[in-house]
Parts: C-alpha cells; structure tokens; sequence
C-alpha cells in the first residue's frame, strides 16, 4: 500500500536558498524556514514554537564549541605557529608538496570514515598547518614562490580537505546521509541495513583517493615547470640588461 508523500515541506529549503541569494541574516534565515516547514507540515503554530524552543535549548552549547577553536588558533599564529611549521617540515628532505597533500588526504578520508570529521577543517587544519607545510616544503625545494604558485597550493590545500572529508563521511555509517538514504528508502518499501549503504561508498572513496592524488602528484610537476619558466625569464632578463649599452 503506497503513501502520498507531501513535497510542501520543502519550502523551508527554498526559504533557505532565497535568504542566503538575498545575504539576509543566517539566524533570522533558519527561523523563518523553520516557520515555513512547520506551516507546510500543517503543525499548529504552537508546536512550531515548542519545536524550535526545544531544540535551541539542546544545542546552545553548539555555537561555543564552534567559535573557540577560532581564537585559540588565531592566538598560535599569533606567536609564530606558521613559521614554526614551515621550518620543520622544510627539514624533511624526502617531503614534496604533493607527498604531504597526499598523506593529509589519506588522513583525511579516514578519519572521516570512522567519524572523526572534526580532525581537520580549513580554520582548524588548512590555514594555520596544512598550507604552511605545503609552502614550506616548496619553498625549501625552489626557494622563494610566487604569488600565483602560493595561492596554487593554498586552493590545493583546501580542495584535499573538502574532497577527504565529502567522501569520507559517506562510509560512515552513523553519517546523517546515510540515515536519510535509509529513510527515504524505507518510506518506499526497500529495507536496507545502512551498514551495506556506508559499504557501497568504499568504491567511490578508494577512486577518489587514487584520483586526487595524481592530481596531487602532477602538482609537484606543475611547480617544477613553473620554476624552471622562472629561472629562464631571469636569465634571459640578466642577459638583456648585459646587452644595453
């Protein structure tokens, strides 16, 4: 026996899209779509209220333990955490830029498919280690970068943590998408255990892994070029200036 589904519910989501489009605040964005999927619901006003009240009071302690790692890093760059990090792997004679990222997204993926998905982050791990490290060993290999190529590594830096933690977290089977796939499968009358669903993402992860990091390896490729195109302008440049008279 087939259920009718209502999609009015999804208004909420659409009331999101359009806050973020128009740059209203998030707050006031999250409670009006929160009134609008309760509305869609058909919940009596009332219940709304009690619904949203209840979870605030669960989660008030969430912004907290979001917002302090922030100062206590920015405190540590303050005092030289950077720098610090940029000597020391720059010691490591066997590191590449791309090794490093390679290794980072290793971490990375695993750590996010046993359920460790705050090990890493771009405030937490990327900004104040990560990148460091990467520019750091670069630069011990072809001495000072450029612009274009800090910036390169900085956006590679970033891209392993999304792509370790997006297909990660897909293997893990308390993951929240996991739960909905689940869900949405069970309302259609397809049991399945979300143990076989977090398997089914092995595959994809193992190939994104084995992708990425070519694309990681020909990066050591790419700043190899590029210094060597550097190291030819220069040249050339000193040789014209020789040639004036």
């Amino acid at each position: 026996m087939s259920t009718t589904i209502s999609f009015w519910p999804l208004l909420g989501v659409a009331t999101v899209a359009l806050g973020f489009i128009c740059r209203f605040n998030p707050m006031l964005i999250v409670s009006v779509a929160a009134i609008v999927t309760g509305i869609a619901a058909k919940m009596p006003f009332h219940e709304i209220l009690a619904q949203v009240g209840s979870d605030f009071v669960k989660a008030r302690n969430l912004p907290l333990i979001t917002l302090l790692p922030l100062p206590v890093i920015g405190l540590l760059e303050r005092h030289g955490l950077r720098e610090f990090v940029q000597r020391a792997i720059a010691k490591v004679r066997t590191a590449t830029a791309g090794r490093l990222l390679i290794v980072y997204l290793f971490v990375r993926e695993l750590s996010a498919a046993i359920g460790l998905m705050s090990l890493g982050g771009h405030a937490q791990m990327v900004r104040p280690l990560i990148a460091p490290m990467a520019e750091g060993v670069a630069e011990s290999h072809y001495g000072k970068l450029g612009s274009r190529q800090v910036y390169r590594l900085r956006a590679f830096a970033a891209s392993t943590d999304n792509i370790g933690q997006f297909f990660g977290e897909d293997v893990f089977v308390a993951f929240g998408g996991i739960l909905f796939m689940q869900n949405v499968l069970h309302n259609m009358g397809i049991d399945v255990d979300p143990t076989r669903i977090a398997f089914a993402g092995i595959p994809t992860a193992v190939c994104v892994f084995v992708i990425h990091s070519f694309r990681l390896y020909r990066l050591d490729g790419w700043l190899d070029r590029e210094q060597r195109t550097a190291a030819v302008e220069d040249v050339s440049a000193s040789a014209g200036e020789e040639c004036r008279p």
